[in-house]
């Protein structure tokens, strides 16, 4: 009788211990986690087996730096069954840092969700901030984010990783490291996804011809932007996609100058 008795109490305990790691675990995953990035991490497994491209994920933010500055910048997330959405977030070098009310802490040295955030207009945003490293280079940002449907249980979650995203380290001013390299530099818009409009801007080199232009996946063209001889200097176009009566689904802005072109892919989220 004895020995059924202590039999009886130890799977009690095995049973109590169980219940305590599982609903761990549980939380831990809730309340963020790291190292599941393409810097050193397989993407957020707990959420499915592999990434899913019906979840849009998007880092957006200044691409040149000063050695020792900082910039904001902003992890993006869509599509999925996204009832509520997380991240996590790592650089190859340089120090993230968390801005107050972003819905994320720190780590290590890398950024997670405190908790899964509601979205905003179809999308959920967590803005933070880099500092760049003091030494010249090229810092890669990444990024993943999870879509779920916040049932208490993984299934039915989907997830993805961010495209990579290149921070030019440069001790030249920005009008100067860009014309090394080509007569203008393209932008990624911001936000991205966006609902309805977004800021498209550019930066020439020098005087010519500019046309700028939209696009959907197969190459249609949705409209002209601009069309017109321009000076050097920076532009900024605001783009209303409602004009155009567009269904949500990523496009295309592509420029074109002195005979050379760049595009740029966005997300519209109706």
């Amino acid at each position: 009788m004895g020995k059924f008795l202590y039999n009886k109490f130890l799977i009690t305990n095995l049973l109590v211990g169980f219940i305590v790691l599982s609903s761990f675990f549980f939380f831990a995953y809730s309340s963020g986690i790291t190292q599941k990035t393409k810097k050193n991490g397989q993407g957020c497994t707990c959420h499915g087996s592999s990434p899913n491209n019906s979840v849009n994920v998007v880092i957006s933010g200044p691409q040149i730096l000063s050695p020792g500055t900082k910039g904001t910048y902003q992890v993006s997330i869509s599509g999925g069954p996204l009832m509520r959405a997380g991240t996590n977030i790592a650089a190859s070098s340089g120090t993230l840092d968390v801005i107050t009310g972003s819905g994320l802490q720190k780590i290590g040295d890398e950024l997670t969700h405190t908790s899964p955030k509601t979205p905003q207009s179809g999308v959920v945003t967590f803005n933070f901030e880099f500092t760049a490293p003091n030494t010249p280079g090229t810092v890669t940002l990444y990024a993943n984010g999870n879509s779920v449907n916040f049932d208490g249980s993984s299934s039915g979650d989907q997830w993805n990783f961010a495209a990579n995203y290149p921070v030019t380290v440069s001790t030249t001013s920005v009008e100067q490291d860009i014309s090394q390299i080509k007569y203008f530099e393209l932008y990624q818009n911001y936000p991205n996804p966006f609902n309805p409009s977004t800021i498209i801007s550019y930066n020439l080199i020098q005087d010519g011809f500019v046309s700028l232009k939209i696009y959907d996946l197969s190459g249609k063209e949705i409209t002209t932007l601009i069309d017109e001889f321009q000076k050097k200097g920076l532009y900024e176009f605001e783009f209303d996609a409602d004009k155009f009566q567009l269904s949500s689904g990523t496009y295309y802005y592509t420029i074109e100058s002195n005979g050379l072109r760049d595009t740029r892919k966005f997300v519209y989220i109706r």
